[in-house]
């Protein structure tokens, strides 16, 4: 099912005359899962079914959480079933000057701003006056906007976002499966780009990435779906190219949930060791089969 649906896209995309370019990005921060199978063998039977390449980027800018032994095992899980990628694997570790020139760039254009809030200062602001929800949760109440930060105080930045969208413009973006969507990156408030705790938020470092890696088509779960608008604002403020995007349905357990790390969804590493052939594994993911339980959400 995952392989019909993506052939058929990359072989409307191909028509084109548009050459292929994918990606599986995952996090080195746990093992993969059943979640992070079905997404990685999408986005690379999308690129080889238009006759294009599939780039495999970790993104391990996350110093604290980030494991040497994670990356390893992502390779050989991708390696079990069947996945091969064109070039070196990417690390995001080794980018940090792009990400800080970026920066620089949002702030040359009076784009982002620092901010000393800590979360529990966020908190006792949000309970002062009423709170508006994004994607995320509570939206930042922008508390640093207008004040007077000492840089020598340890800060992040945050995207102004009202003038972003303001010096944008019109914003929107393109979804194989839905089509043309207007993007409302206003609903996630005024983001993190710059983390006081690592070089770059994944927002700023996989869209930057993604436009150097020269990715034409964004393969992704459907929980990332409302992100690629607020993904298409940054790349408008620094003039990087528009892909297209396909977001694909997600496995869930019983409960309805989205597998994850942070809830100990079985991880393929468990899968591999159990004497499982990951080829056959592969396939019977394409055809829809999943463990007992699991079913496909596009939620």
């Amino acid at each position: 099912m995952v392989l019909a649906e993506a052939a058929a896209f990359a072989q409307q995309a191909a028509a084109s005359g548009r050459n292929i370019v994918t990606r599986f990005a995952p996090s080195p921060n746990g093992y993969l899962h059943l979640g992070h199978a079905y997404a990685a063998i999408a986005a690379h039977d999308f690129a080889r079914a238009g006759g294009g390449r599939f780039l495999l980027r970790i993104e391990d800018i996350d110093g604290s959480r980030s494991r040497r032994e994670y990356a390893d095992a992502i390779v050989e899980d991708l390696q079990w079933l069947g996945l091969g990628w064109d070039g070196d694997v990417i690390f995001q570790s080794t980018r940090s000057e792009s990400y800080a020139a970026a920066l620089e760039r949002l702030k040359d254009k009076g784009l982002v701003y620092p901010c000393i809030c800590t979360r529990k200062d966020i908190a006792a602001a949000l309970k002062k006056q009423p709170a508006r929800h994004g994607p995320d949760g509570p939206v930042y109440p922008g508390t640093c906007r207008h004040r007077d930060i000492d840089l020598a105080q340890p800060h992040c930045w945050r995207l102004d976002m009202a003038r972003a969208i303001k010096q944008a413009g019109q914003q929107s973006w393109f979804d194989l499966a839905a089509g043309l969507q207007r993007g409302d990156p206003a609903l996630f408030g005024d983001i993190v780009l710059w983390r006081k705790d690592a070089p770059a938020s994944y927002h700023l470092a996989a869209t930057l990435d993604d436009a150097g890696d020269g990715i034409t088509h964004i393969v992704r779960g459907m929980d990332l779906f409302a992100y690629s608008g607020l993904h298409r604002l940054l790349q408008q403020l620094l003039d990087l190219p528009e892909p297209a995007w396909w977001h694909h349905p997600l496995i869930v357990d019983e409960q309805g949930d989205k597998l994850a790390k942070s809830r100990k969804s079985a991880s393929l590493r468990s899968i591999r060791a159990s004497g499982m052939d990951g080829f056959a594994f592969a396939v019977s993911l394409r055809n829809g089969e999943l463990p007992l339980g699991m079913t496909l959400s596009k939620a």
